[in-house]
């Protein structure tokens, strides 16, 4: 019998430079480029196997759809599905890891480089006509901060930390690292040390870890209160690892200097949100990803992970 594959949320992977035809060669393909909540049951009612992004799989959405054998999570992270659910209905799991690191790691080096060179907010400054007015030959609008010496810290040291340490390593900053096993090898320039010493020695703090129970709002009021008031922290990883309200407070006491963030807890944001109005807060559209290149690789990926599924041998199960 002919596999039924549905995407339900399409375009945020693919809006429209790249293609899904290599899926067509596995069954009869569905592509929707947003779903809602309300669309899934009706969308997915025949489908074997289900692609998503970010449409979250309920256990009351997945127990309306009686075919469902496969999810393909288009994205490292898996939050959005129900796995005690799909374990105990026997529905396999798949997500795609590591296709992110080199983009979200640049996404990363780039916040730090705005920090420290404040390009942006001295371009906009000449294009107001400030430097014409200049009675200088230069003028500085911030304190401008060479990152040699200074201290990354980043909280996960999987591929897209890897990655962004040897970025850093690179500018000749110094790494110290957290996660939950202690690495036995290190690179030069790189160093292990429990949680409350990467908060409080960080001038940059990078969340580079999932989001899990352990993890939930890792970033709080206790630990931000042990930064450096000169501290940068930046989240690429999901907006959950933050207490926001935490955050929000810390900026406006300038107990930490700046925060810049590509994820929110709840996205896309309300209008009123309190970082996005912040002064010193900086949030990008959760794009750290989304370089061709890194979504190339998650559609290659997929399409891995759900033929070797077809042919019986699945890989990248979350649930193994």
């Amino acid at each position: 019998m002919l596999e039924q594959i549905v995407i339900l949320d399409a375009h945020t992977s693919n809006p429209g430079d790249l293609s899904w035809t290599d899926f067509e060669s596995l069954g009869e393909l569905k592509v929707y480029e947003h779903s809602t909540q309300a669309d899934c049951v009706q969308r997915s009612i025949n489908a074997t196997c289900l692609l998503t992004n970010k449409v979250v799989l309920s256990a009351e959405i997945l127990a309306q759809l009686p075919r469902l054998k496969y999810i393909g999570v288009l994205a490292s992270g898996y939050n959005n599905i129900d796995i005690a659910y799909t374990k105990n209905a026997g529905i396999v799991v798949c997500n795609v890891p590591n296709y992110t690191g080199s983009s979200v790691a640049q996404h990363n080096m780039a916040m730090i480089l705005d920090h420290a060179n404040q390009i942006a907010l001295h371009a906009q400054s000449v294009r107001a006509g400030d430097w014409a007015k200049s009675h200088d030959f230069c003028y500085t609008l911030a304190p401008l901060v060479e990152l040699e010496t200074k201290i990354l810290g980043l909280l996960g040291y999987g591929a897209i930390g890897q990655r962004l340490a040897q970025m850093a390593l690179a500018f000749g900053m110094q790494v110290r690292i957290n996660q939950r096993q202690a690495p036995t090898k290190l690179p030069k320039g790189i160093q292990y040390c429990d949680i409350d010493q990467l908060f409080e020695e960080a001038d940059y703090l990078s969340l580079t870890c999932p989001l899990n129970k352990s993890t939930h709002q890792i970033v709080n009021a206790q630990r931000l209160r042990k930064m450096r008031p000169n501290a940068v922290l930046i989240n690429t990883g999901r907006g959950d690892l933050v207490d926001e309200d935490a955050l929000n407070t810390a900026l406006l006491q300038r107990s930490i200097d700046a925060a810049y963030l590509d994820v929110l807890c709840q996205e896309p944001p309300p209008l009123e949100h309190s970082l996005i109005k912040n002064p010193h807060c900086k949030v990008s559209p959760h794009i750290a990803w989304a370089t061709p290149a890194a979504r190339q690789r998650l559609i290659a990926s997929s399409f891995a992970n759900l033929k070797s599924f077809l042919a019986g041998c699945a890989i990248n199960n979350v649930a193994c």
